[in-house]
């Protein structure tokens, strides 16, 4: 009896191991979709944010000379010598673009320094360079003279570097001062800031629109709340081009809106609206109205109505009893849209860039900036990176205490 009980209790383990392998084989083609969609594309851009190996690779000898600089005089000639030869060579490789490309981001105006100095090293032997290449480098430009250049470019030529992030923040690595603000360029932390109080002020206009639409529909018949429920839906199934385009043909300067108030005569001349953070605003706010109007419909679809009437029998008056029995318990569905609403808008790219001009655009648009026109990957990899940081610390904060208020309320 012993024996067919322990039988029978392995059959069942091993029936569960089977249940198992099966629902985790069901399970693999969604994990390898998320990793290679999802996990990989982080983690390249996480990776590529602190790894830049380029101008090692173009000048290799020549960091390995500046190992041996103090950082505070000019390095000595041995080093520019090796460093004329490099340029000589890249400069016969067609390659001195590039390094003068790297390094016009480590030291601003570098760029036609390099290009002038490899054009100038060009004429000249290789042989000879092993001992006037310094003083040709010198006499090419004056920048060459000064520690500050040298000194950016061993920064330039670590592979890991954390320079980036640094920038990304409007920050500066000092050789004698350390970290300090950036006094040349300083638009990454008000871009940042611009897009959050952009996200904020879009959050708190589609509450305010979708709040009374969604408590519009939960207490209509269910048939009538579905066919209303389709409008809602409907700009889902219209192309997020057309949708912008069509604010553009209603904001601009002799579009709709301005054809019609001067028909009116309520104005004497055209409002620009287009290509500002006003336009911005109203085309997303319309555009990511329906997931703030889902949740709260959601929600409050299944509020039983019945709390507020015996509320209002029990002599309370409608607003105080709204805003102390049905208001707290749409809670979950109104912080579950600001969320999403807030998250999709901190991170959206085509509307502000179609319609927000300089004035509206985001910091996904310099992201964008820098990887199709600059080909600063680096640098977008960084601003990426601080940017999904910012929004996990959201996130956290939502679940640290929205979520729990919710839980208790439930």
């Amino acid at each position: 009896m012993s024996s067919l009980t322990t039988t029978e209790a392995d059959q069942a383990a091993s029936a569960r191991s089977k249940k198992r392998l099966t629902a985790f084989l069901f399970v693999v083609p969604l994990l390898a979709f998320i990793l290679l969609t999802f996990v990989a594309p982080i983690g390249s851009m996480l990776w590529r944010s602190v790894h830049h190996p380029a101008v090692a690779e173009l000048i290799p000898l020549t960091l390995v000379e500046l190992q041996r600089w103090d950082g505070t005089a000019l390095p000595d000639e041995t080093t520019l010598n090796v460093f004329a030869q490099e340029l000589h060579g890249l400069a016969k490789e067609r390659l001195s673009g590039k390094l003068s490309e790297e390094l016009n981001r480590a030291y601003t105006g570098m760029s036609s320094v390099v290009k002038s100095s490899a054009r100038r090293i060009a004429r000249i032997e290789t042989e000879q360079l092993a001992t006037q290449g310094a003083g040709t480098l010198l006499k090419a430009h004056g920048n060459w003279s000064k520690p500050e250049v040298w000194y950016a470019i061993k920064r330039a030529g670590a592979v890991y570097t954390y320079d980036y992030y640094l920038t990304a923040l409007d920050l500066e690595l000092h050789p004698e001062q350390g970290i300090q603000v950036r006094e040349d360029t300083q638009i990454y932390l008000q871009l940042y800031g611009k897009t959050l109080n952009m996200a904020l002020v879009i959050t708190l206009f589609c509450a305010l629109l979708g709040y009374p639409l969604a408590y519009y529909l939960a207490g209509l018949p269910e048939n009538r709340a579905n066919l209303l429920l389709v409008l809602v839906l409907l700009p889902f199934w219209t192309s997020l081009l057309v949708r912008t385009t069509a604010w553009i043909a209603l904001l601009q300067t002799n579009g709709v809106i301005n054809s019609f108030l001067l028909s009116t005569g309520l104005i004497s001349q055209p409002i620009e609206m287009l290509y500002t953070s006003f336009a911005t605003v109203v085309a997303m706010t319309h555009i990511l109205l329906p997931f703030m109007i889902l949740p709260l419909y959601s929600v409050m679809r299944g509020i039983d109505p019945s709390y507020l009437r015996a509320a209002l029998s029990l002599g309370a008056k409608p607003i105080p009893a709204f805003a102390r029995i049905y208001f707290p318990m749409t809670l979950p569905g109104l912080s579950a849209g600001a969320l999403l609403v807030f998250i999709i808008s901190v991170g959206y790219y085509i509307t502000p860039a179609l319609v927000g001009g300089t004035d509206g655009q985001m910091i996904s648009n310099i992201i964008a900036f820098h990887m199709q026109r600059s080909n600063n990957w680096e640098l977008a990899a960084a601003l990426g990176s601080l940017l999904l940081g910012l929004i996990l610390l959201l996130y956290w904060v939502y679940d640290r205490f929205v979520g729990a208020s919710n839980i208790k309320l439930g």
